[in-house]
């Protein structure tokens, strides 16, 4: 099963890149001990419409377009559920041996993703009520998928 990020914007140079970038390089590493075939990160151009609806609409088009035939996607949303490491690992598990070919995680821009777009997620994710940066967001996301990933391999969990 292949794991992709999408996310509206770039992230800058620095410490907050660099971080995601770790975490995406061990999972892609773990990952392929455990069936996942690739872990990537696919960066979506912010919309320059003036107007907000407009730029949802475009970020979610541009989103739906990278979306793979038959993945489940997942989509991050400060009303969804707040799962834990073990929880989230266990969604990884039942995906891959469901033989569902991609597991998409979709981090949507400041103005938030259109309707028909988080219609289409079988789960919307959490990570608690505070709101935070999507270059954060997107780091929290990249080291729980790591974790759920060590989870997977069979690593001691120093919450069990």
């Amino acid at each position: 099963m292949r794991v992709s990020v999408l996310a509206v914007g770039r992230m800058k140079k620095g410490p907050d890149t660099e971080l995601a970038q770790r975490y995406l390089k061990r999972a892609e590493q773990a990952g392929r001990q455990i069936g996942l075939r690739g872990i990537e990160v696919v960066e979506i151009k912010e919309s320059r419409a003036s107007d907000a609806g407009k730029r949802m609409i475009e970020e979610s088009i541009a989103l739906a377009n990278v979306i793979p035939e038959g993945a489940v996607t997942v989509m991050l949303d400060e009303r969804g559920d707040n799962l834990s490491s073990a929880d989230f690992a266990g969604h990884l598990q039942k995906w891959r041996d469901g033989g569902v070919p991609a597991a998409v995680f979709i981090v949507g821009g400041p103005d938030g993703l259109a309707q028909s777009l988080r219609d289409k997620a079988r789960l919307k994710l959490s990570f608690g009520a505070a709101t935070w940066p999507h270059q954060i967001v997107r780091i929290m996301l990249l080291e729980q998928i790591y974790r759920a990933i060590t989870i997977l391999s069979g690593h001691p969990y120093h919450r069990d």
